[in-house]
């Protein structure tokens, strides 16, 4: 009888899925570092912290994505236990509406609140684009004013100069959805459906990336993408094309000109009148407090892809060119945006509460600031204490035990300690300043041998004999006693 051949069990393969990636120590350091800068500013202009939870029913979070045409609408969903349906969110503004509508009789009018944390977008990911992403908001609820709007876009100039973006690398560009539902009024009278608008919009949110002809042509016939599929178009008129592209364009050489501009793009529309006159408040009351238009302009080719959005947008782009991964030149982009969203918390309570707020992209940032060489490529690791006598783990843990209490980050090697050659390359691997060495002869005589592995590694191209390895002044052997205050010594001469 043929014996039956069983199959060996597969083990699970060790990658992460699509669109995801891992953060090691260094990348997790620097993003903490930069969100405490950001929620810094934030604090100072009077923003309080808000931890909501990453799951919300998918009725809570609502369908405002831009990519509709993706599984489930561009969230990660699945169905509960109870058959009601549940999802990762997919940014902290929707959220935010259903705690403040949950909770608004205990919270103070106008709420203001920052959050940060990971969101998550179930969109087809591509370079530099993944589908999990940290963002960094702050968000004004429960004041129509468009003094909350101009205090955004100022606090966002704030944050981006703090971060590290020189004045001059940056703007806040600045527009308004109701200039555009004005223009659209006049274009296909009230009566458009909401597909139609919710499509033009779609559509030139894509000025940046596709360009004035790549808009014009899904305005009307349809285009070839990159990859050769043809995306069929909306079907407009080349009037009717020529006329949202004459929108796109009326930026003037001022912020006075733009706003002339748009008030002939609107005509006779109410609601463009007033969209064009919040655009004309925030410019003053930003230039009123020394924001002027090499920092806030008002930029009629901002639209923002979210489907919320209701009045004023906005959006932080980096001016500056960096090189892509063929060598070639393009300009960063975009790294921050929001805007105002008065029918988000209406969803809820039926009433209308208005607000506005900015999200920051914060690994984007992140890439921006390494692209342009502003930040460390290394993070400097804790001093390492290295084990020279197995018997004697207890004295080196004392004195790992006394540079943590002096402040020192540091930590004691707890690999196989045979071989110090070892525990040296384990020290370079973790960027540590300083190795501290202690053998038996040291003990004997009250001493203690120290490494400044980080002047050592930039004398050792230097040296040439085994003498002026000796005398290099990057190994020394000090007093016991004296080991705090030598290894500081070192760490602040490596950071000088």
């Amino acid at each position: 009888m043929a014996k039956t051949k069983q199959k060996k069990p597969q083990r699970p393969r060790a990658a992460t899925p699509r669109g995801f990636r891992d953060y090691f120590g260094a990348e997790v350091t620097r993003r903490a570092d930069m969100l405490r800068t950001i929620t810094g500013i934030y604090h100072q202009y009077g923003f309080d912290p808000l931890e909501s939870s990453a799951v919300e029913t998918v009725e809570a979070l609502g369908k405002f994505l831009p990519d509709v045409d993706r599984p489930n609408e561009g969230v990660f969903a699945w169905q509960d236990e109870d058959e009601s349906w549940m999802a990762l969110r997919y940014d902290l503004t929707a959220p935010l509406a259903r705690v403040y509508a949950q909770h608004r009789n205990d919270l103070p009018t106008p709420y203001r609140r920052y959050a940060v944390g990971p969101v998550w977008r179930n969109e087809k990911p591509g370079p530099g684009r993944f589908r999990q992403f940290y963002q960094c908001d702050a968000d004004t609820v429960g004041t129509p004013t468009v003094a909350a709007d101009a205090e955004i876009c100022a606090m966002l100039a704030d944050v981006l100069e703090a971060v590290g973006i020189a004045r001059g690398d940056y703007i806040v560009r600045v527009n308004n959805r109701k200039v555009l539902n004005g223009l659209l009024d006049n274009l296909f009278g009230s009566e458009a459906g909401e597909g139609l608008r919710d499509g033009v919009l779609r559509t030139v949110d894509k000025f940046d990336k596709v360009g004035e002809q790549g808009v014009r042509d899904l305005l009307g016939p349809g285009r070839k993408d990159a990859s050769g599929a043809f995306i069929d178009g909306l079907g407009l008129s080349s009037h009717q094309a020529d006329v949202i592209i004459s929108f796109l364009l009326a930026r003037g050489e001022s912020n006075a000109a733009t706003i002339s501009n748009l008030r002939e793009v609107v005509g006779t529309s109410g609601i463009g009148a007033d969209g064009v006159s919040e655009l004309e408040q925030i410019a003053e009351m930003a230039e009123a407090q020394g924001y002027g238009p090499d920092r806030i302009v008002i930029d009629p080719s901002v639209v923002r892809g979210l489907g919320y959005y209701t009045g004023p947008v906005y959006e932080a782009e980096l001016t500056f060119e960096i090189t892509d991964e063929k060598g070639r030149p393009r300009q960063f982009g975009s790294v921050a945006g929001g805007g105002r969203y008065d029918d988000l918390v209406k969803r809820f309570t039926g009433q209308e509460v208005p607000a506005t707020g900015v999200s920051i992209g914060v690994d984007r940032l992140l890439a921006a600031l390494e692209a342009k060489g502003r930040t460390s490529a290394e993070a400097q690791g804790p001093v390492v204490v290295t084990v020279m006598d197995r018997d004697r783990v207890a004295d080196y843990q004392q004195m790992v035990g006394e540079l943590r209490a002096a402040g020192v980050r540091a930590e004691l090697y707890l690999g196989n300690p045979k071989d110090m050659g070892r525990q040296l390359k384990y020290a370079d691997q973790r960027n540590a300043p300083v190795a501290v060495i202690q053998g038996g002869d040291e003990l004997a005589a009250g001493k203690v041998q120290i490494k400044d592995l980080a002047l050592g590694a930039r004398l050792a191209a230097d040296i040439q004999t085994n003498e002026e390895w000796k005398a290099q002044p990057a190994q020394m052997e000090i007093e016991r006693a004296d080991l705090v205050a030598q290894v500081r010594a070192m760490i602040q001469r490596a950071n000088a």
